[in-house]
């Protein structure tokens, strides 16, 4: 039995890890910040930030799309009337040949493989990850960027000042709303950065849904895309994956063609109606086998087996983008075959060029599948908030630990779950989903680097307290402690049923059953939580002092010395991509300058 094993507690009681001073009983709504004064903004960074912010903050946007779900025709006005007082008509965001993505998971990384891959082409990108897809990590000019890198600080704060000075100038003094909400402010300034850089092509991720998206004011992209589907804002978007599939198709234009991977046959059968009404071409995605067949295997810069599809997605948006650009270089065609999923034509089948090859290879997209090696610890990291996305995020680490070099039984290796999540989600089958980890410590903390961020406008928000958040992530370990009951207490009538994170020839190595549960904390910020994970054995890791009473609790205490010991330390850090910006901003400083 490993040191771990010995070392644990029952999970039947709350492990909570607190600063002095720091309490969870509700008394008082204590903000993680001061809320700024905007109405004398300054000329640093951080003051256009914190402006930004006050503008309203994910929570309150999402509220207010709800109320108006059905007045979408109203949604749109209102974003091109935004458009025209910042100086530009919809006319003028023809001129960005834009790629538009939509999905409700891999949207990122095949915008973040197609945008590679035509970089390499030489050609200048753009690309904008709306706010209403997932959170920045560490900063939020992360959003816009050029040439794959976000825009600098300085370029950030004048863009952003000119174009808030800009709606304040045209503003009407009879209505109620003066500017426009946080969404749709980020989604202005990317057009207008993307114009003034005059880019040859933007790639320009999707909101939450599609048709109710800010970015839908597009009214002629060069192409579409739709990477994988599944249930997630049920409250927005409808609770099937049908309604969901006619949200995602709302972005299909008339004539402008557009590609998807392969979808559950309900909402394929919608994305081709959608399709169809409004004459838009819709072509099935072939897998990359097809691509690969006879060439080398292609490599990808980003891990798990799920960025297969996400590639082979941006291979196609790339390759048609450069067709109907005239551009040469393009693919060679191979033989190809009709489709039979709800007679969809199949995408072409062609030979991806060097460029595009290089291009998959080199993609980079931090905080997706993402694996860093410092000294005797492995940090995983993986944003994954959904059921689908965490079923993949536990495929990818399981994976990424088979491969490993095998230690001997005698040698400790000690596995660590960092986990979060926040809004409406239901933790209970997220957690459920990790399960097959086998961890030995499950860490629960909430999405702040410190216990005060007041001084990182980029990891302010208004819409929770301290409280709430601590209290939350205390539900977390309740919800932890009482899968480890029912894993200490099988129904011995029943058949064992496959692991959810896939196939038995991925269990990772023969291991003693759970007998007394996996030992819990919950810490007040992320810095202490990674204090205690990496015991000071993280070179490269910087954080502010210890607080005295950090290793107080008896399972803190006894852990801390097991992780000291331990050959290997494999952390995995999921549930909320706020959670991984944080962990990714203490472990490598350079995402902030």
């Amino acid at each position: 039995m490993s040191r771990a094993r010995s070392h644990r507690r029952a999970g039947l009681f709350l492990a909570a890890v607190f600063p002095r001073g720091v309490t969870t009983r509700v008394t008082g709504r204590r903000e993680l910040s001061a809320r700024p004064a905007p109405q004398e903004p300054g000329m640093e960074y951080q003051d256009a930030v914190r402006t930004l912010n006050s503008l309203q903050t994910n929570a309150s946007y999402l509220a207010e799309v709800k109320r108006r779900r059905g007045d979408l025709q109203t949604q749109l006005e209102t974003m091109k009337l935004y458009l025209a007082r910042s100086g530009l008509q919809v006319e003028d965001l023809d001129q960005l040949n834009i790629i538009h993505v939509t999905g409700t998971k891999g949207k990122g990384s095949t915008c973040a493989f197609t945008e590679r891959i035509l970089r390499n082409y030489g050609l200048k990108t753009g690309f904008f990850r709306s706010p209403g897809s997932s959170p920045h990590l560490v900063q939020v000019r992360e959003r816009i960027r050029i040439n794959g890198q976000p825009i600098s600080p300085e370029h950030f704060t004048k863009h952003f000042w000119r174009l808030y000075h800009r709606l304040e100038e045209t503003k009407d003094s009879s209505s109620c709303v003066s500017m426009p909400a946080y969404f749709r402010f980020l989604t202005l300034m990317a057009f207008h950065v993307f114009l003034q850089e005059k880019v040859d092509l933007a790639v320009v991720e999707v909101g939450i849904g599609g048709a109710y998206d800010c970015t839908n004011i597009i009214r002629k992209p060069v192409v579409c895309g739709v990477s994988s589907l599944g249930i997630d804002h049920t409250s927005l978007l409808g609770d099937t994956m049908e309604k969901i599939a006619w949200q995602k198709g709302g972005i299909f234009k008339h004539g402008v063609p557009a590609f998807t991977v392969p979808q559950p046959d309900g909402p394929l059968a919608v994305l081709r109606e959608r399709a169809e009404q409004i004459s838009c071409p819709l072509y099935l995605c072939p897998p990359l086998e097809a691509l690969e067949e006879g060439e080398p295997p292609l490599t990808l810069g980003l891990e798990g087996e799920h960025q297969r599809a996400n590639a082979a997605l941006a291979l196609q948006l790339a390759r048609c983008w450069l067709q109907r650009k005239d551009h040469q270089g393009i693919g060679e065609l191979k033989a190809s075959r009709p489709s039979l999923l709800c007679q969809l034509p199949l995408a072409p089948v062609f030979q991806p060029t060097s460029h595009m090859r290089h291009g998959l290879r080199d993609t980079e997209w931090p905080g997706r599948t993402q694996t860093l090696r410092r000294g005797p610890l492995t940090w995983y990291l993986d944003g994954a908030h959904t059921s689908s996305s965490v079923q993949a995020c536990v495929r990818w680490f399981r994976q990424a630990l088979h491969r490993r070099p095998k230690s001997g039984p005698e040698v400790p290796e000690v596995r660590v779950l960092l986990f979060n999540s926040t809004g409406d989600r239901d933790p209970a089958p997220l957690l459920k989903l990790l399960r097959p980890c086998q961890f030995d410590y499950a860490v629960f903390c909430p999405n702040l680097t410190e216990v005060s961020s007041t001084d990182n406008a980029d990891q302010q928000n208004f819409m929770v307290t301290l409280d709430q958040v601590l209290l939350r992530c205390l539900e977390h370990q309740q919800h932890w402690s009482r899968l480890d009951e029912e894993a200490a207490s099988p129904d011995l009538w029943s058949t064992p049923g496959p692991e959810a994170g896939g196939p038995a020839s991925l269990l990772l190595a023969p291991r003693l059953p759970h007998a007394h549960g996996t030992s819990s904390l919950v810490f007040s910020c992320i810095s202490h939580a990674l204090q205690w994970i990496s015991q000071g054995r993280d070179p490269d890791l910087q954080t502010p002092s210890s607080p005295r009473d950090l290793l107080a609790h008896p399972v803190a205490s006894s852990g801390a010395s097991v992780l000291r010991e331990a050959a290997a330390v494999h952390v995995l850090v999921t549930g909320s991509l706020h959670l991984v910006g944080g962990v990714l901003k203490l472990l490598d400083p350079s995402l902030s300058q």
